[in-house]
């Protein structure tokens, strides 16, 4: 029996039902008038961050919308790392215009302030008391939530089929995470083409994002075999076709495989998370930096500190990723050359953190709802101690 390569379908449009609609493919933002129009909607608005506002595709979507006799407008006053105070004008916006869904476009921040507007753009409930640490809100007699569509357009935060959104609170100076289980994004739409024209360096980092994802969440303790599946297929997609989106920007195939591989590994860390986007999310809240590079630069020291309980999961991971089963140091040595080769500065020191932070940020991070999650608990003087070595130190082994 002839199996087809992977990369024969990466081209082929495909629809998927699960956890939420998906339509994958090539050129499908040119279906979204007729998708809006089907859903009953009328005048949506498109949320997406101010270095993407100019971009071409939200021209693109816009023409596609009004194409269908849908009006639309856009709010792009969102930082790489949304705040709390942004939402609120995006709400005001959102009621403003008289619109009745949120298209969420973009890259992970755009998403996390697109579905952050949609938690609050029909109620009066208060943003922070949809904080995933407490209760959600008892939507009995509120109105419903808009509709919500997510689009990526990096290969990275796999944000697009869930409503948890992070957030920082600019009075605690924390990043933090909200959601509602009633919010279900209603079409995520996965279009390669989007990604195309992402800079090296975004792909690079972004893409090193969908991998802590995948290892974090595989690396989460537990029984979740749909989770552990999901991650195990992000690693072989992303695997195979990080290094060649970041070498070969055009390549239609590469950019399919990062988005689809994205997507798994977004929804597999329904699992949980750990302790790199721990340290990640506070170091972002404080100073403002790139969620994926952040990520990339912590991932070495975690991994090897949580080697000693991984148990075989480490081989599985390698196997995964064609790399047969390598022992715990082998592959964390393999991801250290990933990183490297993407052009991974190798200190959070060379991405503009200070190199005081660390007790503090340590503070923060035992906090985060990740840490919780993490496969080798650590104490905050141990957490500390990681980010001390993630400022000051070359990549460990």
């Amino acid at each position: 029996m002839t199996v087809a390569p992977i990369e024969d379908d990466l081209l082929a449009p495909q629809d998927w039902s699960f956890p939420v609609p998906i339509a994958y493919g090539p050129g499908r933002l040119a279906e979204m008038g007729e998708r809006c129009a089907a859903m009953g909607l009328k005048n949506p608005l498109i949320v997406t961050d101010r270095g993407s506002r100019d971009l071409p595709f939200i021209g693109q979507l816009q023409e596609v919308l009004a194409g269908a006799g849908l009006g639309s407008a856009v709010f792009s006053d969102v930082s790489p790392n949304p705040r709390d105070d942004e939402i609120g004008a995006g709400r005001a916006m959102f009621r403003e215009g008289g619109h009745d869904a949120v298209i969420a476009i973009g890259g992970g921040s755009a998403m996390d302030g697109g579905k952050s507007v949609c938690l609050t753009a029909a109620n009066e409930i208060d943003l922070w008391d949809f904080d995933f640490d407490k209760t959600p809100p008892d939507m009995r007699g509120q109105p419903a939530f808009p509709t919500l569509i997510c689009i990526p357009t990096t290969a990275g935060t796999g944000a697009e089929t869930e409503s948890t959104g992070m957030v920082t609170h600019v009075g605690r100076g924390m990043k933090l995470c909200v959601w509602h289980p009633e919010l279900k994004p209603s079409l995520a739409l996965l279009d390669p083409a989007l990604t195309v024209g992402l800079p090296r360096n975004l792909t690079a980092w972004t893409g090193a994002d969908a991998l802590t994802h995948a290892i974090e969440a595989y690396s989460v303790p537990g029984f979740n075999p749909l989770c552990d599946g999901l991650a195990l297929q992000a690693l072989t997609l992303i695997g195979r076709w990080l290094p060649v989106a970041v070498e070969e920007p055009e390549n239609l195939e590469a950019r399919g495989g990062m988005l689809a591989g994205s997507c798994l590994a977004g929804i597999a860390f329904l699992k949980g998370l750990g302790m790199v986007h721990a340290i990640s999310h506070m170091v972002g809240a404080e100073y403002d930096t790139q969620h994926g590079l952040t990520n990339a630069v912590v991932l070495p020291q975690v991994v090897r500190f949580n080697l000693p309980v991984l148990g075989d999961k480490p081989a599985r991971m390698a196997e995964a990723m064609g790399l047969g089963a390598l022992s715990g140091e082998e592959f964390a040595k393999h991801i250290e050359g990933i990183l490297d080769g993407l052009g991974i500065p190798r200190s959070l020191k060379e991405i503009g953190v200070p190199d005081d932070c660390a007790a503090r940020i340590a503070g923060k991070a035992i906090q985060d709802v990740a840490a919780t999650t993490n496969p080798r608990q650590a104490t905050e003087a141990e957490i500390q101690a990681l980010i001390e070595a993630a400022l000051t130190q070359a990549r460990p082994g």
